[in-house]
């Protein structure tokens, strides 16, 4: 048995063990207890992850006990699933002091023995699913993973709400859940067995029909787990519900899983023979990144905001999944690796600035009693250590370099221009919609995290609790330090982390995203790139630290032909020094300049008033109000409004009204079958009107109905 097997093996043991401790053990030992469990739990499942990322071979199987009538469970590890392997580590293991912190508050001894229980229990099931390799283990440990994911999302209601969030999570993912066991179930109806390799080879004996039933049910069944449009209106509502502890985990590893089964089913099992799947997948995920920034930019609410972000993020994610089943489906294999590259880069970079931002929003709630930003403001000065933190977070979220969203989304943007090499006007005109429309969600994604960090953290208090705020503990800080610290690395270094996502999906499309993508410009040997060539970039400086640092080079550039050498090129290391060194320069200017000058210190001009009151400040509402307008047909919020009336009705005192967002799923899909099933009720009503008589006659009415029907199947 290989390393990553014994290790991936140890760590769900682990987590059975942990979880049966933590319900044991007594409340005073729980939080270490809790801590040195799953510290040792994502150790083994990051050294399973790095083995296969590292491996060169075939994927890795292990056949379980045989079941009656359904074969021998399978588990099967390969390079993709190392990756997510090891961001669903890197996430439980940086995230554990913030949840032990926040499980160990709850009353009582049970709770906090509870809440540690199923997150580990939840490690185990993610980490299974991640390995499961026949139709079977895969619907048993997604199944048992849901139901784990319902009870965390509801652990802190206590009844409140009546639990909704959580119910409609799990009605949605339960409806996603038969959807794909359908769409497997077609998919397996070709295949002789029902592990994923008798599928993967089964796939090309598929009709046309079959094919893309398969590839609609489980695309949409299982995307209901990513948020796609229209499937996503749980998941702002869960997010918000859940306890502050589990958010990271929620936003940076468990979304994650529908882009995992997207990925192993509909590329990896169906690998569709046509582009049309492809730009499908390309235009759901278009549309979902443009309506997720959307809602971001209008909640005032911090919590609701990086939720639809999550939505946004997995749309960009699924564009780039998009983009590459077209390019591999029409034999551009290099530049299907370039756009997957782009996508598990920036899903990677998404679980890692999300949890940032949730970890940091957790501690703004604990620390003001509120996520609401119009009622938040001046937290700079109250809380600079998380503040900072935070700001790498939104600078990172909101694309701008050099941190890691930069470099993903950057990618993902220009090898939409790629599709300039299909041949095909219909492709072509799909991909330049898309990329227009994530262009737009780029821009709309700015003014959001703006309004965000600067509602939040800059101005005046909006209250007295505010203006008593205090840091977050350091079971908040160190996390937050730790996710920052991944989105610059990401960031900075993209031609040392473009390898890892590469021997991922090499064996998938057969072509390697480094050759063409990362020149070698540090190495030695001189035949590896054109002489002219490699001259001109060593005059640009492309060689810089060629002596000093390892890899391949520092650049991130796609090659053409001889008339185009250069396609797109950019360069975050380099950018960082050059901004390092202009911010030195600026700096020692004004030192220079205001040396000899004295400051004075005055109240500030209030345009008359006695006191400016932190009402008059602008409130997140009133930033994103051009957005809400411009974009009203789409978002078309419910609003109800409350008048108080005054002097016998002939005056209004106050107006005030009330937005409640609407999903377009929900009014394109979800109002009409309810409104269908409320009509069908009220007809229902009508019969009910107690006279015995008449409920004899619809049972007389009812047998004669199925006798009839009864005779005609047996004369058939």
């Amino acid at each position: 048995m290989s390393i990553a097997f014994l290790a991936l093996i140890a760590a769900c043991g682990l987590c059975l063990a942990g979880a049966a401790a933590c319900a044991v053990a007594p409340r005073i030992a729980l939080r270490p207890l809790f801590l040195a469990w799953v510290v040792a739990e994502c150790g083994l499942a990051l050294v399973a992850g790095a083995s296969l990322l590292g491996s060169t071979g075939p994927a890795l199987r292990l056949e379980l006990w045989r079941i009656p009538s359904l074969g021998r469970p399978v588990l099967a590890l390969d390079p993709i699933s190392g990756l997510f392997i090891t961001v669903t580590a890197l996430v439980f293991l940086i995230s554990v002091p913030y949840a032990a912190r926040h499980g160990d508050g709850y009353a009582g001894r049970a709770r906090p023995a509870l809440f540690a229980a199923l997150y580990q229990v939840l490690l185990a099931a993610i980490l299974l699913v991640l390995a499961a390799g026949d139709v079977l283990s895969f619907l048993l440990t997604w199944e048992t993973m849901s139901l784990l994911l319902y009870g965390l999302v509801v652990f802190d209601r206590d009844g409140r709400d009546g639990g909704q969030p959580g119910f409609l999570m799990l009605a949605m993912g339960e409806a996603g859940m038969v959807a794909g066991t359908v769409g497997l179930l077609l998919l397996a109806s070709a295949a002789a067995d029902l592990d994923f390799a008798s599928l993967r080879v089964a796939a090309g004996n598929l009709g046309a029909g079959l094919g893309w039933a398969a590839f609609g049910l489980t695309f949409l069944g299982f995307g209901v787990k990513a948020g796609l449009a229209p499937v996503n209106q749980w998941l702002p509502d869960a997010y918000t519900a859940a306890p502050r502890g589990f958010r990271p985990v929620l936003a940076g590893a468990t979304t994650n899983l529908g882009i995992y089964a997207i990925l192993r089913i509909d590329f990896d099992l169906l690998s569709p023979g046509s582009i049309a799947p492809g730009l499908v997948v390309l235009a759901v995920g278009s549309v979902t990144a443009l309506i997720g920034i959307l809602y971001a930019t209008t909640q005032p609410d911090l919590r609701r905001m990086l939720a639809h972000s999550s939505i946004e993020n997995m749309g960009i994610v699924t564009a780039g999944l998009g983009a590459g089943l077209a390019f591999q489906a029409t034999g551009h294999g290099a530049l299907a690796a370039i756009a997957l590259v782009a996508a598990l880069y920036h899903m990677t970079n998404h679980a890692f600035f999300k949890a940032l931002l949730f970890t940091g929003a957790g501690g703004i709630e604990e620390g003001t009693g509120t996520a609401d930003m119009d009622r938040l403001g001046g937290l700079m000065r109250r809380m600079p250590g998380a503040a900072f933190l935070f700001l790498i977070g939104i600078f990172a979220i909101a694309s701008l370099p050099p941190l890691n969203g930069f470099v993903s989304e950057w990618l993902t943007l220009e090898v939409m221009l790629r599709a300039a090499e299909l041949s095909s006007t219909a492709a072509k005109v799909t991909f330049a919609l898309a990329g227009a429309v994530l262009a737009l969600t780029a821009g709309l994604a700015v003014t959001c995290f703006v309004k965000g960090f600067a509602a939040s953290f800059l101005g005046r208090p909006r209250s007295a609790a505010i203006a008593e705020a205090r840091e977050p503990a350091l079971s908040a800080r160190g996390p937050m330090a730790a996710f920052a610290l991944l989105c610059v690395l990401l960031g900075v270094a993209p031609t040392f982390a473009i390898p890892v996502f590469d021997a991922a999906i090499s064996p998938l499309v057969r072509e390697s995203a480094v050759e063409s993508l990362v020149p070698p410009f540090f190495v030695p040997d001189e035949a590896a790139l054109p002489a002219a060539f490699r001259a001109e970039f060593r005059a640009l400086g492309a060689e810089i630290g060629k002596d000093v640092l390892p890899g391949r080079g520092l650049v991130v550039m796609h090659r053409g032909t001889p008339r185009n050498p250069v396609v797109f090129a950019m360069s975050t290391a380099y950018m960082t020094a050059a901004l390092a060194v202009l911010l030195v320069v600026v700096w020692a200017v004004f030192r220079l300049i205001t040396r000899r000058r004295t400051v004075s210190r005055g109240p500030a001009w209030d345009g008359g008033l006695r006191q400016l009151r932190p009402e008059y400040t602008y409130t997140a509402t009133g930033f994103s109000n051009p957005v809400r307008v411009i974009f009203h047909a789409i978002l078309r919020p419910r609003t109800v409004e409350d008048s108080t009336e005054a002097v016998a009705e002939h005056f209004r005192a106050a107006v005030r009204r009330v937005d409640t967002e609407t999903h377009p799923g929900e009014r394109w899909f979800l109002d009409p079958v309810v409104a269908a099933v409320r009509r069908l009720a009220n007809v229902l009503r009508a019969m009910h009107h107690g006279q015995v008589n008449a409920y004899t006659g619809y049972v007389l009415i009812t047998l004669l109905v199925v006798l009839v029907v009864g005779l005609g199947l047996l004369g058939n």
